[in-house]
């Protein structure tokens, strides 16, 4: 595609990322309903909704498809996927409140603050950044599943707690990555005085 072309907002990368966010509100909803199968299945929908971020992304940039709307609607996409399932998983009580409000308030917080930074320079996404999404989705869908519902107890409970450490690692890495975009937000301001 030429650099004069003007790519469409309305192209397959978009249309994932915009499927993504129609799916979080279906995700909620299946995962409020009683039954072992609508856990199952809300867990189903949320991993699908995760997929479509890394094929969006890489549709994106294979095909020469990024545009404004799509830097809007990806993390928003993102984020109110993430959080959703954090909400839902601590009033369900498996997933502590205290790390809610700490991924909540790193990606919330992370994502002002590149807003803010983008008039002197874009901040992109790190490896420690991609990482802790990839530990984050990780440790939510564990935490999703019912295993003692659909295994028996020695594996329902190894896989339960291998959640658990996968959480407690993705906070670790949530905060050191949100410690280092404000080291670098710092670099960056000095850079451009």
């Amino acid at each position: 595609m030429g650099p004069d072309r003007e790519v469409s907002p309305w192209n397959i990368a978009n249309l994932l990322t915009m499927l993504r966010i129609l799916m979080v509100p279906v995700f909620m909803w299946m995962f409020l309903q009683e039954g072992t199968a609508m856990r199952v299945g809300a867990t189903a929908v949320f991993v699908l909704a995760a997929l479509t971020d890394k094929l969006d992304g890489h549709l994106a940039r294979s095909r020469g498809l990024i545009t404004n709307l799509g830097k809007i609607l990806d993390p928003i996409a993102d984020k109110a996927l993430v959080i959703a399932a954090l909400l839902l998983l601590s009033v369900d009580g498996l997933v502590p409140w205290w790390v809610t409000i700490v991924i909540i308030v790193r990606e919330l917080g992370i994502t002002v603050l590149r807003f803010f930074m983008i008039r002197r320079e874009v901040m992109a996404a790190s490896r420690g950044g991609k990482l802790k999404a990839t530990l984050q989705m990780v440790f939510i869908v564990g935490m999703l599943v019912p295993w003692h519902a659909l295994l028996p107890g020695m594996l329902a409970t190894f896989l339960s707690v291998t959640a658990t450490v996968l959480m407690y690692l993705a906070v670790a890495v949530t905060v050191w990555t949100g410690v280092q975009y404000m080291l670098d937000a710092v670099r960056i301001s000095r850079e451009h005085r």
